[in-house]
């Protein structure tokens, strides 16, 4: 009795199992590129149209890249408001560098003119993409007395825009040198 049992469980089990891989099926209409007049029968005509789509890579590029334990960071350096940021501040010591976070943070800072007023630098990262919304900047001005009694205030000044401003310009020229560093074209195959 159990064995008989235990025989119908299992081919319940398979036929379930058949008909719901059955229903998981690919129907190639429905599929991209699977239509022979879009997509070239010989393998050579195939990989050009990949490379000339960017769908390709190129193999001496990922052995390049390592395999995470040279040491090599290029995250941060390939991020162009990252960089572009970096430099227009690197007049004031930093408190904090935090690239997966999207935020610097910089230390007071007085020019020595009024050594009576400080001030701090923030800047969060919200896009990745080189446009004005892209920079949250805020600028704290600390002021203090004799008597040492600091008030600190966010201040929305000609400062701030004015080092967006520099942001933006230099991340763009970091992107264009970029490109025209990067730019290899794909040899055609024959």
């Amino acid at each position: 009795m159990f064995l008989k049992f235990f025989k119908i469980k299992w081919f319940l089990y398979i036929f379930i199992s058949i008909f719901l891989l059955n229903s998981c099926g690919k129907n190639d209409s429905l599929l991209p590129g699977a239509d022979a007049r879009k997509v070239p029968v010989n393998a050579k005509d195939r990989m050009q149209k990949n490379l000339e789509e960017g769908k390709g890579f190129r193999l001496n590029e990922v052995v390049k890249r390592g395999t995470g334990g040279s040491g090599n960071f290029e995250f941060a350096t390939s991020n162009e408001l990252w960089r572009a940021s970096l430099d227009t501040i690197d007049f004031i010591p930093l408190a904090s560098a935090n690239y997966s976070g999207g935020v610097l943070i910089t230390d007071w800072y007085s020019d020595g003119n009024n050594s009576n007023e400080s001030i701090k630098i923030n800047i969060r990262f919200l896009s990745n993409e080189i446009r004005s919304d892209a920079l949250d900047v805020s600028i704290f001005y600390k002021s203090c007395n004799e008597n040492q009694n600091c008030v600190v205030e966010k201040r929305d000044s000609e400062l701030r825009q004015e080092l967006v401003k520099e942001i933006l310009k230099k991340a763009t020229l970091y992107k264009n040198n970029q490109q025209e560093k990067d730019f290899k074209p794909y040899p055609k195959i024959k």
